[in-house]
């Protein structure tokens, strides 16, 4: 299958969420294979390493009209790298890199806490029970817009455990909603990838970000 049909399949399945929108994770693909997705259809590109998306983002901003997301750990050092090329980072976890982030930044930035709700101790992201207080610590930060919680489902076969923690996202998220906070207004929900993006869709989320979807 190619990678046009590959895209139509997904946006097909995408025709009755309107306001979701499609993210393509391309840490598995090379630059060549990056741009032959953008033929295909995609506007939305999301990277996890620094490197590849430096390299992705030289290569290919001055030729495609792409929205340029961030998905993994942002190291304070790389920073200055990044910050004046992506449109909205997605792993916002730690305060540190909220500040570095706000003190290099000349516009406001679009960004959803990264929350670890499979309580997983080796895994990335703010506990569920701290993202409150998270996010009104950074009422401090100026140039940093919360759009809402991002997390990654535990890897499981079970769809009921799957379901139980998008459930609990999206309540976190209406909680967080509910207060009303101008810099976070926290609408969204970055969750739901290539083998979980159906079930996140019952839950509300408002954005995935599907990679394997492209290359199986």
């Amino acid at each position: 299958m190619s990678y046009e049909e590959k895209v139509e399949k997904v946006k097909n399945y995408l025709k009755d969420y309107p306001n979701v929108k499609l993210v393509a994770a391309t840490k598995y693909l090379t630059v060549e294979q990056t741009e032959d997705l953008l033929k295909a259809g995609i506007n939305a590109i999301g990277e996890n390493r620094t490197d590849m998306f430096l390299e992705k983002y030289k290569t290919l901003h001055d030729k495609y009209d792409v929205e340029w997301h961030f998905f993994g750990n942002l190291q304070s050092r790389k920073i200055r790298d990044v910050v004046d090329k992506i449109d909205c980072l997605h792993s916002l976890c730690k305060i540190s890199t909220a500040m570095e982030l706000d003190k290099r930044l000349e516009k406001t930035l679009d960004v959803y806490v990264e929350v670890d709700i499979s309580d997983e101790p080796n895994k990335d992201g703010v506990p569920a029970s701290k993202t409150k207080m998270f996010i009104k610590q950074l009422a401090k930060c100026k140039h940093l817009r919360v759009i809402g919680l991002m997390c990654i489902a535990k890897r499981t076969y079970d769809n009921k455990i799957v379901e139980m923690e998008f459930e609990r996202m999206q309540r976190l998220q209406k909680d967080i909603e509910a207060m009303n906070l101008p810099y976070a207004p926290c609408h969204g929900l970055s969750m739901g990838m290539s083998d979980d993006y159906k079930i996140a869709l019952k839950y509300g989320t408002t954005c995935i970000r599907l990679g394997r979807a492209f290359l199986d």
